[in-house]
């Protein structure tokens, strides 16, 4: 089973992370964040990836640090589950619609972290969620997951959606991105035999 647990502590936060990759989308958030938890449920949910994730954050500042550094031990941990990525079909994509929106993510299991996020939000916040926390989360999870990630959100007017869809896109592309793929079970996908 590709399994790996990740503690990070610092000034700011104290976040305790664990993911297995053939799970059944199983799920045990706390962070403090109502909206930003919803959001790593439908991740876990959607992906079958089973999250645990713990965060404890300085939520008298604001949710920044607390969102960030969730994606960062969450993106270690799956970068430290996928290990050598032997095996898995590195590639994955989604079209997601979600009632009026439409979000769309592509990804590369590669080892060459990049983030292009091409997603606009109508509305400052979503309850009282900064909406510009989105990218921060996709930002920290791809740098330290170790994928390239391209999410674009086609259309959409209600902030909600669009963020859930986003998270929902997400977590189908990766779903088939890290699959295994019983014809090459034992092949690093890549013709530099290595992704990392």
């Amino acid at each position: 089973m590709r399994k790996a647990d990740i503690s990070r502590k610092t000034t700011e936060t104290s976040v305790s992370a664990s993911v297995n990759l053939d799970g059944t989308g199983t799920y045990k958030v706390k962070t403090g964040v109502g909206f930003f938890d919803h959001m790593m449920e439908q991740l876990a949910r959607h992906s079958l990836i089973d999250i645990n994730l713990e965060t404890k954050g300085d939520l008298h500042i604001d949710d920044h640090h607390t969102v960030e550094d969730s994606g960062i031990a969450l993106g270690q941990a799956v970068a430290k589950a996928l290990g050598d990525r032997k095996g898995i079909r590195r590639y994955g994509s989604c079209d997601l619609p979600m009632d009026e929106t439409l979000s769309r993510c592509a990804i590369d299991v590669s080892g060459r972290p990049f983030l292009v996020f091409k997603v606009a939000f109508p509305a400052p916040k979503i309850g009282s969620f900064d909406t510009e926390l989105v990218r921060e989360w996709f930002q920290a999870f791809a740098m330290n997951a170790g994928i390239t990630l391209h999410i674009e959100n086609a259309y959409g007017a209600n902030a909600h959606h669009i963020a859930e869809a986003s998270f929902k896109a997400l977590a189908r592309a990766l779903r088939a991105a890290i699959e295994i793929d019983p014809r090459q079970a034992d092949r690093v996908p890549s013709t530099k035999g290595t992704l990392g």
